[in-house]
């Protein structure tokens, strides 16, 4: 019975976190307009769910990272009940953020929930030593490095795309405020040409685009495509990242092998994403920063490095966190960032462990003091 209750807050931790997660690594495509929402959020999900499967492979160091081991004692990490009340602390925190629409960290939940449920555990006992630096030094320090590589590589990427004489094509689009020169028996505007193309569409629809060769290629063409490549490679690394964090609660309660473990894991984060994602979508790609497509692109070759570096290397880093600073970093740039939005975003960072720690120690502060 115990077994089922655990399996049902891991599942129900994995759903949050794909209706949360998913559609981050894919948010350049949908802001930049190299692709809509749906072929968008399929691409996340497929290359997410091969990402968690080869986690199985390279990334075995976070399943005892999260387990809790080493942050309290022994005893405590195999209490099943310990381990019920971390899955579903951090999932209550990160599917209330879902639905709200505002991109959080499951990492960061997760270590709210291992605190708080431990503190009721344990009291004063958890080690501050661990907590420190094998988890809020990743979660603190991957965003700034997120930031300063886009500051560093877009502006190189920028350089390289002179140098190749490849240029930005702008169009114009035309709303109520057009001064029309005449207007024809047939209904025709008449304007006076300047040398400049008018493009007659909604706004939303108006894409800056690259005209020029690249091997014989064009341009924009391949941008596209290494454009799809990046967004792919950023939910690889999530998946790879996100997805042994959530399966340590299978694998320390011995509920399931470490592959069956990862595979469920998976299979609820891909349908978490397909259901639920779109609030968390329309914040990530439109809400957050203008982008066009080679901002986007950058962004994600920041985003897809760090997170699988420090997957490699059993480092719990936020692909939010790291998503994010790469966004901000694009907003220092181009100096189209939407601040009020970006706020928000920070502090429901700085709410995310203490709100987590809360639910976390009253699960189990319920389960073993009132049920039990």
């Amino acid at each position: 019975m115990i077994a089922i209750f655990i399996l049902l807050s891991t599942i129900f931790l994995a759903y949050s976190n794909g209706a949360n997660d998913n559609f981050k690594g894919v948010a350049t495509l949908l802001g930049s307009g190299a692709s809509d929402y749906k072929w968008a959020l399929w691409w996340a999900t497929i290359t997410t769910f091969f990402g968690s499967i080869a986690a199985l492979f390279v990334a075995t160091n976070l399943v005892t990272a999260f387990s809790g081991k080493g942050l309290v004692p022994d005893a405590v990490v195999s209490d099943p009940y310990f381990l019920i009340a971390v899955g579903l602390g951090a999932a209550c925190t990160v599917f209330i953020a879902s639905f709200t629409g505002i991109p959080i960290s499951t990492t960061h939940s997760l270590t709210g929930a291992l605190c708080g449920a431990g503190i009721i555990a344990v009291g004063t006992n958890i080690n501050l030593h661990t907590l420190g630096g094998k988890f809020f030094a990743p979660l603190l320090f991957s965003p700034a490095m997120a930031v300063l590589l886009t500051l560093l590589i877009y502006p190189f990427l920028k350089r390289v795309r002179i140098g190749l004489g490849i240029e930005r094509q702008m169009c114009l689009c035309v709303g109520g405020n057009a001064e029309a020169v005449c207007m024809q028996n047939n209904g025709a505007v008449l304007l006076k040409s300047t040398g400049v193309a008018l493009t007659f569409d909604q706004l939303k629809n108006c894409q800056q685009v690259y005209s020029g060769k690249i091997l014989g290629f064009d341009s924009q063409e391949v941008l596209d495509r290494f454009h799809f490549l990046s967004a792919g490679a950023v939910s690889f690394a999530r998946g790879l990242n996100d997805t042994p964090k959530i399966a340590a609660l299978l694998l320390v309660a011995k509920v399931f092998s470490l592959s069956w473990g990862l595979f469920l894991v998976a299979a609820a984060i891909a349908i978490g994403g397909l259901l639920n994602a779109k609030k968390v979508a329309l914040t990530m790609g439109e809400r957050i920063i203008a982008m066009n497509h080679g901002q986007g692109f950058s962004a994600n070759l920041v985003t897809a490095f760090l997170v699988i570096f420090a997957s490699k290397w059993g480092m719990p880093v936020s692909t939010t966190h790291v998503s994010c600073g790469s966004l901000f970093g694009l907003g220092l740039v181009n100096k189209k960032a939407n601040a009020s939005v970006i706020k928000q975003i920070i502090l429901a960072w700085v709410l995310t462990l203490p709100i987590a720690a809360i639910f976390a120690g009253m699960y189990y502060f319920i389960f073993k003091r009132i049920l039990i």
